[in-house]
């Protein structure tokens, strides 16, 4: 399908923009959980973003809302997605960035296209070439100097959450594997309202408790207002946005622009947050990225679709 000139352009200024959402986005994650912890927060986002999906899919639909619903044959795939990618993926996700920093959530999740082609090598649905598996490693190799300062000293605190969020990356890699073919038959939008009927109830029930015992009542507007931007901007209206990028720019030309959320998160960090980057971090941090971008655009033709979805937390 060939678009005009006019929604290229739109679409690239759209794709910008969601990055600069994204990558501020792990600074105001980090500041809203300091200040309600991880159970309110999350019990917020899973009651918003199913309320917003189901609204947003009623309006569409109208009064042919019955056909979105999944065929029996499916039923079990987006269960399976809507656990391995909210319940488990955005939960454990969440956690690893509590217990990180900022910056090293955005670089380490950044490492997520690794983990699906790993997968799909495994499934046997990708060839690994040389390149790929060249860039897989130099990719790993830089987390290990970015975050070598951490494990000098011992399992430390930050250094436990940049391990949960790479056990995250796999679960959101293997997340996008589950849904590729949902998202072909049935669109973004009802993949994202139904794999989160099946996501979001487990998260409720766990949170419940957490959340109810905050006092949620004597929280600034600033703590509101970075709320609303983790769960209605930047989770759910951006993951339809970029849905839409891809499908006028193709993934081939929109993938890349996922290697600005760890330069955006690091200096949104360091404005707000204050957090420090020392010369190593940085070089790590660009190794990284590098051996990512030279893993997933190696193997000599676009890449597949699962493995162009940046993991925004």
């Amino acid at each position: 399908m060939t678009h005009s000139a006019a929604a290229l352009r739109w679409s690239l200024i759209a794709a910008v923009a969601i990055m600069a959402v994204w990558g501020a986005n792990f600074a105001i994650t980090k500041y809203v959980l300091g200040e309600i912890g991880v159970g309110p927060f999350l019990f917020i986002r899973f009651l918003t973003m199913p309320l917003l999906g189901f609204a947003l899919l009623a309006l569409v639909y109208r009064r042919h809302l019955r056909k979105s619903w999944p065929t029996r044959d499916d039923l079990p795939r987006f269960v399976a997605a809507g656990v391995t990618g909210h319940t488990l993926h955005v939960g454990i996700v969440t956690w690893g960035i509590d217990l990180s920093t900022a910056f090293s959530s955005s670089l380490v999740l950044t490492s997520g296209p690794l983990f699906t082609l790993l997968i799909l090598a495994a499934l046997g649905v990708e060839k690994l070439r040389a390149r790929q598996l060249a860039g897989t490693l130099l990719a790993f190799a830089g987390i290990v100097v970015f975050l070598s300062d951490k494990f000098v000293s011992g399992l430390a605190r930050a250094g436990l959450g940049d391990l949960v969020l790479i056990f995250a990356a796999s679960l959101f890699s293997l997340y996008t594997v589950i849904a590729k073919p949902l998202v072909a038959r049935y669109g973004p939008l009802p993949v994202l309202a139904y794999t989160l009927l099946f996501g979001a109830p487990p998260l409720l029930a766990i949170t419940a408790p957490a959340f109810a015992a905050a006092p949620l009542a004597g929280l600034p507007p600033l703590v509101w207002l970075g709320m609303f931007w983790a769960a209605v901007v930047s989770a759910f209206l951006g993951w339809l946005v970029w849905a839409w990028v891809n499908a006028v720019r193709g993934v081939a030309r929109s993938a890349p622009l996922m290697y600005l959320m760890p330069p955006i998160s690091g200096v949104v960090a360091w404005l707000t947050l204050g957090e420090t980057f020392t010369w190593l971090k940085i070089a790590g941090a660009g190794v990284t990225m590098a051996g990512v971008a030279w893993a997933q655009f190696g193997g000599g033709h676009p890449p597949p679709r699962e493995a162009a979805q940046p993991d925004s937390g």
